[in-house]
């Protein structure tokens, strides 16, 4: 299956949402097992009517009122991250397709998002910025 090569600018992207989206699920995890604590003080019933505290404990209304859109709102972000992971697999099953040079340039621009002279300066042979970008683009324009 041919990946178009603009899905490359994506998977930063990608790469962040998934992040992003597990820590949005572990709020949600979170906070449906958030247990609400109190101390009543209260007295016995009887003479000579002895001060008691009594701890108390238990989910709070909004939590149990919202229950059924809190585990909508975790399969939404569940299949937000899975398409997300999608994306990133598509880009690395690419990647092992093209030249290793190409891989390298890739790598170091888009993911590691760095400037065409330090991308130059990692792929070494006297490459310079222009002839690493132009290369870059001879490749992306190519079909």
């Amino acid at each position: 299956m041919p990946v178009d090569k603009q899905i490359l600018y994506q998977y930063i992207d990608a790469c962040e949402l998934v992040k992003e989206t597990e820590e949005d699920i572990r709020k949600i995890k979170q906070t449906r097992k958030r247990i609400e604590q109190d101390i009543v003080k209260g007295s016995s019933h009887d003479f000579p009517y002895t001060p008691v505290n009594f701890h108390v404990e238990g989910l709070s209304y909004s939590v149990v009122s919202d229950s059924s859109s809190l585990e909508v709102q975790e399969q939404i972000l569940e299949e937000r991250k899975a398409a997300a992971q999608a994306i990133k697999l598509q880009v690395e099953a690419w990647m092992l397709t093209i030249p290793q040079r190409m891989q390298r340039i890739i790598r170091y621009k888009i993911f590691d998002e760095m400037t065409w002279a330090e991308v130059a300066a990692k792929m070494g042979r006297k490459a310079t910025a222009d002839s690493v970008r132009m290369e870059f683009q001879k490749f992306m324009q190519a079909a």
